[in-house]
């Protein structure tokens, strides 16, 4: 797949850490799944759905690219309106795929729609506290991010029950983390009038694109820890929840209309 900064497709050079961050996230949450059918919301390519233990899976994304030669059935669709009949899915997982949409609760109610009333959602997504900057997003495939009062209050209206826990990072990877922040920071001082903001959406996603590309990419040097983070280097916790790297929602008793 094309190289983009909507998904991650490959764990090759510098971008070693985010592949092992969302590897990390799937086998955090495989506890608190529920039974089977699962749903896999907004996939991507698949890479770690079976660290979800031996369950049938099925995912879901709107790029079909993405979906393609995944072994296990896939439905191409928007992840806001999804063609499964209420009541059929027992447990959703959905790894850094909510702020992806202008409208997650439309999200969150479909999820709450198809999950059985035992069934079990579990949300994974960047703490906008410690992801890039906390007061602007700086991603141009986000449309939002949150923190984790305001994703309590996307999930409650739907959810009886809503836990929430955070991913935590290794004193290495928060090395490499900072490092990155530190060059994001360089970069964006070239912009002082935050400019940006007027940008078409496409052309900041393909200027982000360039910047990955040109930073991470095959052949590029990369931080001297970013080959050696592994999902050992991330922990589930509760304390200091602001701290995190990942917000994850545990919701259960999904609200009926």
């Amino acid at each position: 797949m094309k190289l983009t900064g909507e998904r991650v497709t490959t764990p090759e050079g510098g971008f070693n850490p985010t592949w092992q961050r969302h590897v990390a996230a799937y086998q955090q949450i495989a506890t608190f799944m529920g039974g089977e059918p699962l749903l896999d919301l907004g996939c991507g390519v698949g890479h770690s759905f079976t660290l979800l233990g031996r369950k049938q899976t099925i995912g879901l994304d709107f790029d079909l690219d993405a979906l393609r030669g995944q072994p296990r059935p896939v439905v191409r669709a928007d992840m806001r309106r999804i063609p499964l009949a209420a009541d059929s899915i027992r447990s959703v997982s959905s790894v850094q795929s909510l702020e992806h949409v202008p409208d997650p609760e439309r999200t969150v109610a479909e999820v709450a729609r198809v999950l059985t009333a035992d069934g079990v959602a579990v949300f994974v997504t960047p703490n906008r506290l410690t992801f890039g900057r906390p007061d602007e997003i700086i991603d141009p495939w986000h449309f939002v991010e949150f923190d984790a009062a305001q994703l309590r209050a996307l999930c409650q209206p739907e959810f009886g029950t809503v836990e929430i826990w955070g991913l935590f990072g290794s004193k290495n990877y928060l090395e490499f983390q900072n490092g990155e922040l530190a060059k994001l920071e360089r970069i964006l001082r070239l912009d002082p009038l935050r400019l940006r903001r007027f940008l078409p959406r496409r052309g900041w996603q393909w200027g982000y694109s360039f910047m990955l590309e040109r930073s991470r990419g095959e052949g590029k040097p990369v931080h001297p820890l970013a080959s050696t983070i592994t999902p050992d280097d991330f922990f589930l916790g509760q304390d200091t929840i602001d701290d995190c790297l990942d917000l994850i929602a545990v919701c259960r008793e999904p609200v009926k209309r």
